[in-house]
C-alpha cells in the first residue's frame, strides 16, 4: 500500500514569502552559519524564523553516533540546503537571500571521493556527485527504494543516477539508474534505485536551482568567455601557487613574459600578484600556516593541504569572493591574503572588499 505522496512545504520559502521577516534555514552541520544566523536573527528588529535540521536517530533508522555525520550529508546531498533572507539586506530577493555555507554552489551536486578496494585487495578511489539518493542510502527509512545489483546482473541499460537526472523524462526510459556503494568487504557495488527516490532527487535539484534564482547566482554562460577565462585562470593559478611556494611576490616575476591577457591570446602581458586586468589572486603565507583547517572547511575547492599538511591555494576562481574573505577572517594564524574579487557581479561585494582590506 502506498501513502499520499506532495511535495515537501518548504518552510524557509513560506517565511521569506512574507518578506518582513528574518529567515534562517540551518544545520549544526555548519556552526559558523548557524551562529552567525542566530546572531543575525535576535539582532533584528523584525520576527525571525530558524528552521533548523536535526536528525532524529530512531524516525530516521540511523545509528546512535551518527547524527553529526548525518546533518552534514543532508546539507551535502541538497535534502537541506543553507538558506538565509534578511530583509534589511536590500530591496530585492537578489540582495536579501544568500546561500552561504552550501558546498559546491555553482554545481547540482558536490562531488566526494569514494574508498574501496578493487579486485586485487588494493586501495582505490572514485569521485562520485553525492546526490539525495546517495544521502537517503545511509537511512533506514528509505532501505525499501534501494536493491544491491550482484555484478553478473550489470548491463547496458544500467545508468549513473547523476546522468539520468541530466537527462530529460522523455529520454529515461528502459533506463535503470544506480549509485556506487560498498559491500562489507570495502568493494565497489552498484545499488538501484527506486522511481520514488529518483523523483525525490529531481525535486531536490529543481529546488536547488530556485533558490540560486532567488539568491541571483544563476547567470547565462557565454560560451567564448568561458574558453578564454580558462586561459587566463591556468595562467593566474600558476601565479598563486608560486606566491605560496615562496611567501611573496619575487615569484611572479617569472610569468611576467608568458601570461595570457583578456583579449589578445598570446602572451607578452605582466602576469605578477596583479593581472593585466587588475585582478589579484588570493595567496597564502603558506610557511607560516597552523593547519587550522579554517579554509578548507570553507571552501575545498579553492584551497587545500600540501604534502607538509600546509594550506595552499589551489584555485583562486573556485569559489565566490565572500568564501576568501570568511577564510581570511577565521584564519587563526593570518596567513590569508585575499586579494581582489574575480567576479565583479558578485553580491556584496562592496562590503567584501572593505572586510578584506584588514588581511591584504
Amino acid at each position: 500500500h502506498r501513502g499520499k505522496e506532495e511535495i515537501r512545504k518548504e518552510m524557509a520559502l513560506i517565511g521569506a514569502a512574507h518578506r518582513t521577516a528574518y529567515v534562517m534555514q540551518g544545520s549544526i552541520a555548519n556552526i559558523t552559519h548557524l551562529l552567525e544566523g542566530f546572531i543575525a536573527g535576535l539582532n533584528s528588529r523584525r520576527p525571525a524564523l530558524f528552521n533548523i535540521y536535526a536528525a532524529c536517530q530512531p524516525e530516521h533508522g540511523i545509528g546512535d553516533d551518527a547524527s553529526a555525520a548525518q546533518n552534514k550529508l543532508a546539507v551535502e546531498s541538497r535534502a537541506y540546503p543553507l538558506f538565509r533572507y534578511d530583509p534589511d539586506a536590500g530591496t530585492t530577493f537578489e540582495e536579501c537571500c544568500d546561500l552561504d555555507g552550501n558546498p559546491a554552489i555553482d554545481d547540482d551536486w558536490p562531488v566526494y571521493t569514494l574508498n574501496y578496494s578493487d579486485d586485487f585487495g588494493n586501495p582505490a578511489t572514485l569521485e562520485v556527485p553525492m546526490t539525495f539518493a546517495d544521502f537517503a542510502l545511509t537511512e533506514g527509512r528509505f532501505r525499501k527504494h534501494f536493491r544491491k545489483a550482484p555484478p553478473d546482473t550489470w548491463n547496458d541499460n544500467m545508468l549513473p543516477l547523476h546522468e539520468l537526472l541530466a537527462m530529460a523524462p522523455d529520454e529515461r526510459e528502459g533506463l535503470v539508474p544506480y549509485i556506487w556503494g560498498i559491500d562489507s568487504k570495502n568493494h565497489l557495488m552498484r545499488v538501484l534505485v527506486a522511481e520514488e527516490i529518483v523523483a525525490s532527487c529531481d525535486d531536490r535539484k529543481h529546488f536547488w536551482h530556485q533558490l540560486k534564482s532567488l539568491a541571483g547566482i544563476t547567470r547565462d554562460c557565454n560560451i567564448d568567455q568561458v574558453i578564454e577565462q580558462t586561459r587566463i585562470d591556468m595562467a593566474q593559478k600558476l601565479t598563486a601557487n608560486l606566491l605560496n611556494l615562496t611567501g611573496n611576490g619575487a615569484a611572479a616575476n617569472l610569468l611576467a613574459d608568458s601570461a595570457p591577457v583578456p583579449g589578445n591570446g598570446a602572451g607578452g602581458a605582466p602576469a605578477a600578484a596583479a593581472t593585466a586586468d587588475g585582478y589579484e589572486p588570493v595567496w597564502i603565507d603558506t610557511p607560516e600556516c597552523t593547519a587550522c583547517d579554517e579554509c578548507t572547511k570553507i571552501n575545498p575547492k579553492i584551497f587545500a593541504y600540501n604534502a607538509e599538511h600546509k594550506a595552499t591555494v589551489i584555485d583562486p576562481r573556485g569559489g565566490p569572493y565572500r568564501d576568501i574573505v570568511k577564510a581570511a577572517e577565521k584564519c587563526t594564524a593570518g596567513v590569508i591574503h585575499p586579494g581582489t574579487p574575480a567576479d565583479p557581479n558578485e553580491k556584496d561585494l562592496e562590503r567584501l572588499v572593505k572586510r578584506a582590506e584588514k588581511y591584504q
